[in-house]
């Protein structure tokens, strides 16, 4: 328990506005005591000790009454804050508005999901295409009927072309471990036994007898959430078979690889199958299904290039690669010629990073300029016939559907425009607005622009900084700093209900395009990846000072934000630059880069991290950036909040664990070294409503009160913060 708790929260009360440092750090935490064991590992002749190995055990009796021992000191903490129940007020009454989803037909129906406002997951309604509409729809599928505490998720569906069968996954507690459900679309009515052990899988129907899809070998009782999955498969299902006749397409012992996955091509003539060893770079097969017993065809061998199939007209086959074009090109070939040889440009590479989507006949290219998307439309001999107006610098999403369709819907946003869904006809070109949304926000009010930041070595990076117009760049405003830099992902503009509160506050919301991400192909990405990796944290610490610099903030008013990846981007940076920043939140992150490869699917990220075990040069570098080996005694840690849960099994949470128990033991200032532990949640996807509010909330007021704030600074007035 935290000790002082009473005489700290009358000091506050009696503080109008902020407090001096010296008062934030008047009382100690008594944090739970974390065994160490003698473990210890050897590198290349080097020792490495791994005190809190006995934490990678997290359905242990001893760790998981660790994990309640270290709720309990968080939670007791966030308890304390003087305003967090008037953020969660303000978050709550700020998400709960009506969100509504692009329409698609599928068969006779035309589906669309809808979350009321509140409702831990959205909810699929469906009304009769012909003579039907939104306002006469009828629940199709409602996950919150899954599990009472919201915490099952619906995974994805997928119809048959006709529309008359759908299959669904379903994911428990956020785990990637999936369960395949078949109904009747018509009559909702279950066809068959449920799938279980299903991950890292889409599903796609061969006419209506059955569908692909993809698993590993379940792990044994105990370890699913932790043991190595590393032999995917790809399976065909027969609609009313047992799982256990489901016949093996590719994988396994013949052809072991990582990662696989397998879909069929809209006009049903072909399965196109990609196997990946890692996050990078993928082979491509394809076998013809209109000719019975038709061997699986090599396209494309090795891991060097990305590249996916994504129209089939006849033997005429058009793929999207980035081999021998790092910013992406579409290409066709003639199936039974399709060694790359024979490829031909229908969109060639250019300077600006593509991703492509087809519908109506037509290919729908979308360019990345510095983070910024435009959208061309092509015919599918490759005659650019227009660029798509859209409402201004942004994200867009949506630009695919079937190859007969006549319009098509697409979504824009930006850090200061809300998602909204046009519609966009094929033929003429024209879009309209099909719903805006509903949230509370003002757009006017604020501001959002790029500017480009010099890194280390010189690299000009750019970030986009979002603000409440009027704000003084006087060095005093709350600032939080985002960032990913890895895995050839992307930040593009989105909006975020989320940072409404932080922008209201007179907060700056500023995230920065770092290099081992997508934005400018893969030159950008592999400078920051493998003995790259450290331009990645560099860029994200020149992305601060820039900040600090132009008087945006101060180091006693930034924080560090990141998940995932990026979470080994915040904990690397705040082990090697702790006097940036007053605040850093690595959430579900990669903070063990000796031994993050033993876990579930994380020796496929070997391509952006390298292992321990490849060399003793990459073990050396590994162990100099790596989160959990780089705390030291005696440093000034900026307050960290190290958020997972307690069900990731894609970042398993033990690397939260022990780089909490590290910071524990090892800092002995008065910031907090918390670690908030999410029960019954994963790595993030299909997070109930309820929790990613609470976490939301917890975020906010964790950083304003470690900034110095003791009540909101002007909560909510049009002036902005002071």
């Amino acid at each position: 328990m935290i000790t002082g708790l009473a005489a700290i929260s009358m000091l506050l009360s009696c503080n109008e506005q902020k407090m001096e440092t010296e008062e934030t750090k008047s009382f100690a935490f008594d944090y739970p005591e974390t065994r160490k064991d003698s473990t210890v590992d050897n590198y290349f002749g080097t020792e490495v000790a791994d005190p809190y190995r006995w934490l990678e055990d997290d359905r242990a009796a001893e760790t998981e009454a660790w994990v309640e021992a270290q709720n309990k000191v968080s939670f007791g903490y966030l308890e304390t804050i003087p305003y967090r129940d008037e953020l969660k007020e303000k978050l709550t009454e700020l998400w709960n508005y009506e969100r509504v989803g692009a329409p698609s037909e599928r068969g006779d129906y035309t589906y669309f999901s809808k979350n009321n406002g509140l409702q831990n997951q959205s909810v699929v309604y469906r009304f009769k295409t012909e003579g039907g509409s939104m306002e006469d729809a009828e629940v199709f599928l409602d996950p919150n009927n899954f599990a009472k505490d919201g915490s099952t998720s619906l995974g994805g569906m997928s119809f048959t072309k006709d529309g008359s069968l759908c299959a669904y996954q379903i994911s428990e507690g956020g785990s990637d471990w999936r369960k395949v459900i078949v109904i009747d679309a018509v009559t909702k009515e279950q066809i068959g036994d449920t799938l279980v052990d299903v991950k890292f899988s889409g599903l796609s129907w061969r006419g209506n007898e059955g569908f692909y899809y993809s698993s590993y070998d379940k792990p044994e009782e105990g370890s699913q959430l932790t043991a190595m999955t590393d032999m995917h498969k790809l399976y065909f299902h027969r609609l009313g078979t047992a799982q256990s006749e489901d016949q093996l397409v590719f994988g396994g012992e013949r052809m072991k690889r990582r990662y696989i996955g397998g879909y069929v091509t809209e006009d049903q003539n072909y399965l196109v199958i990609s196997a990946a060893e890692s996050t990078t770079g993928n082979e491509l097969y394809m076998q013809k299904l209109n000719t019975p017993n038709q061997p699986i065809v090599s396209i494309v061998t090795g891991f060097e290039s990305d590249q996916s199939v994504i129209h089939t007209e006849g033997d005429q086959v058009y793929i999207k690669t980035n081999l021998d074009a790092p910013n992406g090109r579409v290409v066709k070939v003639r199936f039974g010629m399709m060694e790359p040889q024979n490829w031909v440009d229908v969109i060639p590479e250019t300077e600006n990073v593509l991703t492509i989507g087809t519908a109506g006949g037509k290919f729908f290219a979308t360019y990345m300029i510095d983070a910024i998307h435009k959208v061309y439309q092509y015919s599918v001999d490759g005659e650019m016939e227009r660029e798509i107006e859209l409402p201004g610098p942004g994200s867009v999403g949506g630009f695919g559907g079937k190859w007969d369709d006549t319009e098509l819907y697409y979504s824009f946003t930006s850090y200061v425009y809300p998602g909204t869904t046009f519609k966009y006809d094929i033929e003429s070109g024209n879009s309209e607005l099909y719903r805006k949304s509903a949230v509370d926000f003002d757009p006017e009010l604020y501001e959002s622009k790029q500017v480009f930041y010099t890194s280390k070595d010189g690299t000009k990076v750019p970030m986009i900084i979002t603000y409440k117009k009027g704000i003084e760049l006087d060095g005093t405003n709350p600032t939080m700093l985002y960032g990913y830099g890895g895995f050839n992902i992307s930040l593009t503009p989105y909006f975020s209900t989320s940072n409404i509160i932080w922008l209201q506050q007179g907060g700056v919301y500023a995230v920065a395009n770092l290099r081992g991400g997508g934005e400018y192909g893969e030159e950008w990405h592999q400078a920051g990846t493998l003995m790259n990796k450290q331009n990645v944290f560099d860029d994200f610490i020149a992305a601060g000072e820039y900040l600090i610099s132009e008087g945006y903030t101060s180091s006693k008013k930034l924080a560090i934000h990141g998940g995932s990846n990026g979470g080994l981007l915040v904990g690397a940076t705040m082990t090697q630059r702790p006097d940036l920043m007053a605040v850093a939140l690595p959430a579900v992150g990669v903070l063990d880069m000796l031994r993050y490869h033993q876990f579930t699917a994380g020796a496929g990220w070997h391509t952006d991290y390298g292992t321990a075990d490849d060399s003793k040069e990459m073990f050396e570098y590994l162990l100099g950036y790596s989160p959990l080996h780089n705390v030291k005694e005696g440093v000034e840690y900026p307050a960290t909040m190290v958020t997972t849960g307690d069900h990731d099994d894609r970042v398993v949470p033990a690397h939260s664990f022990k780089f909490a128990a590290e910071l524990q033991a090892k800092y002995s200032g008065s910031n907090p070294m918390l670690i908030r532990i999410e029960t019954n949640a994963g790595h993030g996807a299909g997070k109930p409503t309820d929790k990613i509010i609470q976490e939301q909330v917890d975020k906010w007021a964790f950083t304003l009160y470690n900034m110095g704030y003791t009540s909101l600074p002007n909560p909510y007035a049009s002036e902005g913060a002071q």
